[in-house]
């Protein structure tokens, strides 16, 4: 799964990067080393930009940066709180999904991120052994090794409440989008038996198409060398708190302060 991760580029690095337009909201100008479930984020999509009458020029796409919600609402809920329990979807599923397979045939995206976190559970350790007696979490931090941008295959959904008071809260409607998961590949799966659908630069513009529906290709795990090129390491359980944000959060615990350590030297 994934439910936290770090980007703190600025929208006009990231922009540069991915080779669109920024068109984000000034909520997306602040670095967030600590990205949580129905904040505020960016995402990179391709569309066919809309006349004046609305309608869509299917012969030109334009590739922006926007600012949505994390957590996909299908168009067809009641309420935007759906969002909040779909903040993930398996690419194994996703194609099938009520919820899901709509918006991945022709409404995908990018996160763009420094990197996610993933907790390694571990069993309690007994009171009489100087343990606490509860299980624990150790969070991990998993980025490209040389500070890349990494971008996460995510999907969107626009939502717009028909009558009441969501429709005077939602004037504009709401759009939202989720992070596609799948197993994890080699050492990440010491830490969790899912991780993010990493994409390389190579499949950006294929993911991105919104005239054709993503290949099996696309929606399999990341390559061993593409993991090769990931850095893990443990960080400070502050990142627990969604109110705790700052460059701290992205910093390597010191090895005496990790219980039972995930072999790193097997991303050699």
């Amino acid at each position: 799964m994934c439910g936290r991760y770090a980007s703190t580029k600025a929208p006009a690095d990231l922009a540069d990067e991915f080779h669109a337009v920024d068109a984000t909201a000034e909520s997306a100008q602040r670095p967030d080393y600590n990205v949580a479930p129905t904040k505020d984020i960016t995402v990179v999509v391709q569309r066919h930009p809309r006349d004046e009458n609305g309608e869509p020029d299917p012969t030109v796409t334009e590739r922006s940066l926007r600012t949505v919600r994390w957590g996909l609402v299908p168009s067809w809920a009641k309420d935007p709180s759906a969002g909040a329990r779909m903040v993930n979807a398996r690419s194994e599923t996703v194609t099938e999904k009520p919820a899901f397979r709509r918006a991945v045939a022709s409404r995908r995206c990018l996160f763009p991120a420094d990197g996610w976190y993933e907790w390694q559970r571990h069993d309690a350790v007994p009171k009489a052994e100087g343990g606490s007696g509860r299980p624990t979490k150790q969070p991990y931090f998993t980025g490209y090794a040389d500070g890349s941008t990494l971008a996460m295959a995510g999907i969107w959904e626009f939502w717009r409440p028909k009558a009441g008071e969501l429709a005077e809260k939602y004037p504009d409607g709401l759009v939202t989008a989720c992070v596609l998961t799948t197993g994890a590949v080699g050492p990440l799966a010491q830490v969790h038996d899912r991780m993010p659908l990493v994409l390389a630069p190579g499949d950006w513009d294929a993911w991105l198409d919104p005239d054709a529906g993503p290949s099996a290709a696309l929606l399999a795990p990341p390559s061993p060398a593409l993991v090769a090129t990931l850095a893990i390491r443990p960080v400070s359980s502050q990142v627990n708190n969604v109110r705790n944000n700052g460059p701290e959060l992205l910093e390597e615990l010191p090895a005496d302060q990790v219980r039972e350590p995930i072999q790193l030297d097997l991303l050699s």
